[in-house]
């Protein structure tokens, strides 16, 4: 009997971000969502232990993508030694400019996933994990700000800067989705005429850049 010689392939065990890959991968390549965990595990040497070891559906994975992304953002900022200094208008343009990087890298599969499905409101439900990360993230910028205002008079409410935050996002995503500018150009100046905005309602203070970007998104639609 003729003896094996070769190493013993050790199979890497599955985990949540192999798995994300996989069926990010599995979608660009097919063009469309794959109609089973089981055809997904088998056509990809798993099973489906190890799919739902991690995730209960795909919908789960799907929500889990964009929890990914966000996780992601806040890891390269934290990494930056500045982040920690800046104001929460700087904090808030860094997390969206970092935010639309990471969609950006990631563009042919949220472009294939949110504009593939017929019903608009479905994508508004992959999107609810990721809409409790950004609002948690927009109180905490607003009760840092808060703590520096001694009065309550002039304190802002978490609650509108959190769900205004989370609109301003919607937005700028379908901004973004919509851009054909050169390295999504449009995208970074809306992204900081869109933050400067709210902030300064929001400080209360002159409302120019409101109408400075009234225009600018004008411009843009009729462009």
């Amino acid at each position: 009997m003729a003896k094996t010689t070769g190493k013993k392939k050790v199979e890497k065990k599955p985990d949540a971000d192999t798995l994300i890959a996989t069926y990010m991968d599995y979608v660009l390549e097919h063009e469309k969502t794959p109609r089973s965990v089981y055809k997904f595990a088998k056509d990809n040497d798993r099973t489906e232990a190890d799919f739902y070891k991690f995730f209960g559906s795909f919908e789960g994975l799907r929500k889990a993508i964009w929890e990914k992304f966000f996780e992601n953002s806040l890891n390269v900022m934290e990494k930056s030694k500045e982040y920690a200094g800046f104001s929460n208008r700087e904090k808030l343009l860094t997390f969206f400019y970092t935010f639309f990087e990471v969609l950006t890298a990631n563009r042919s599969y949220v472009l294939y996933t949110l504009n593939g499905n017929k019903e608009p409101l479905k994508n508004l439900d992959e999107l609810k994990s990721l809409r409790k990360k950004i609002r948690s993230f927009a109180k905490d910028l607003i009760q840092e700000g808060n703590k520096e205002k001694s009065l309550k008079l002039f304190q802002q409410s978490e609650m509108i800067f959190s769900e205004g935050v989370w609109v301003q996002f919607l937005f700028l995503l379908k901004f973004w989705m919509d851009d054909n500018s050169a390295g999504f150009e449009s995208t970074d100046v809306a992204i900081e005429k869109s933050v400067n905005t709210v902030f300064d309602v929001f400080d209360n203070t002159p409302l120019e850049r409101v109408v400075d970007f009234g225009k600018f998104l004008w411009k843009e639609r009729m462009a």
